[in-house]
């Protein structure tokens, strides 16, 4: 017992859950550790909302048609919830929309947020933030659209977070999840 304590300490400093980040389904593929480096961006995960499942045939998709529209993408301009509860620490809009398959002038538009212990979590590529600077947020409120700006080629909301400089591994809130509609019912 005294050795699964130790490992849930160790792992509390080095992993953060957060609030779903969509009220639709949605998949992240992961930036391995020396993939990119400083906070927000090392251990990071890109999340992309998943369509294509109006009956009991079809596979998961990030979008429809031929994907060359940013309205193609069925993350598109969908809410985006707050990871945490805490403050919003810093915003940059990059008013500058992206075309699918082509890459943007950085920075991207982001928001950082800040938990009381000293977690921070970053988005990136959001668009139409609904809060500012020194708002506290409570996990899963609303707080901009998806967006596709930056350093990006598709809609899609990067999220990284990181604890004094450390980078975190995110894991996301499954019972929360839970309440997410199931693919089928989109």
């Amino acid at each position: 017992m005294c050795g699964a304590i130790s490992f849930l300490i160790r792992n509390e400093r080095r992993e953060v859950t957060l609030a779903p980040l969509f009220e639709k389904p949605y998949a992240c593929t992961e930036h391995p550790l020396g993939q990119l480096h400083g906070a927000g961006d090392a251990l990071g995960t890109d999340c992309m909302v998943v369509g294509g499942f109006e009956s009991d045939h079809g596979f998961a998709k990030m979008y429809r048609g031929d994907g060359t529209k940013n309205t193609d993408w069925y993350g598109w301009h969908t809410p985006v919830h707050a990871p945490i509860d805490g403050v919003v620490k810093y915003i940059h809009l990059n008013t500058e929309t992206n075309t699918p398959g082509t890459m943007g002038k950085p920075p991207a538009s982001m928001m950082v947020f800040e938990r009381a212990d000293g977690v921070t979590v970053v988005y990136a590529h959001l668009a139409e933030p609904v809060v500012k600077v020194g708002d506290h947020v409570t996990a899963g409120q609303v707080v901009a659209i998806d967006g596709n700006n930056g350093v990006a080629r598709n809609p899609h909301i990067h999220v990284g977070a990181y604890r004094g400089g450390e980078p975190l591994q995110i894991r996301w809130d499954l019972r929360a999840m839970g309440k997410v509609p199931r693919m089928t019912d989109n």
